[in-house]
């Protein structure tokens, strides 16, 4: 199911900033990576926040379900250190020692237990990956930002009967 960007986005509870191509740029230099277009695309429409209710279907079984990983927030790009928005790719690098995850993540969403992330250790073209900390879970779930989102399917397709 491919969901239309103005569809994909609810509550921007941390008010981030519109994203710039200047803040973008930036990021990316600090990152030290190149962000998806797609990514860049959902965020250009609202700067992260939370999601409407989005799952993707998963085959392997993960310590958050039996079929799928959720996603009901995905973080933005924001540049002031002083924010305290917890939507933030730019804190991976800190996350990524606090937690001790494998280096060359950016994180896309997650509690400090699990994370959905951009995996860039094997290209410079990311990979998606769950990671839960607790439990050395480190699954493959898509070959490229792109699937991932094309992919993605309403979270009610998993509500509990």
């Amino acid at each position: 199911m491919k969901i239309d960007f103005t569809e994909f986005w609810d509550s921007n509870y941390y008010n981030n900033p519109d994203l710039t191509d200047e803040i973008i740029i930036q990021a990316e230099r600090q990152l030290g990576v190149k962000l998806p277009e797609i990514f860049i695309k959902l965020l250009k429409v609202q700067n992260g926040g939370y999601t409407k209710g989005f799952a993707f279907p998963m085959r392997t079984k993960t310590t958050w379900a039996d079929n799928h990983i959720p996603l009901s927030e995905l973080f933005g790009i924001v540049l002031d250190e002083k924010s305290d928005s917890a939507h933030n790719i730019m804190q991976s690098s800190y996350m990524i020692e606090e937690w001790g995850l494998p280096d060359k993540q950016v994180l896309l969403t997650g509690d400090g237990h699990w994370w959905i992330t951009l995996d860039y250790r094997l290209s410079d073209k990311p990979t998606i990956r769950w990671i839960d900390c607790e439990c050395d879970e480190d699954i493959h779930v898509a070959n490229s930002f792109e699937e991932f989102y094309n992919r993605l399917v309403s979270e009610d397709e998993f509500a509990e009967q």
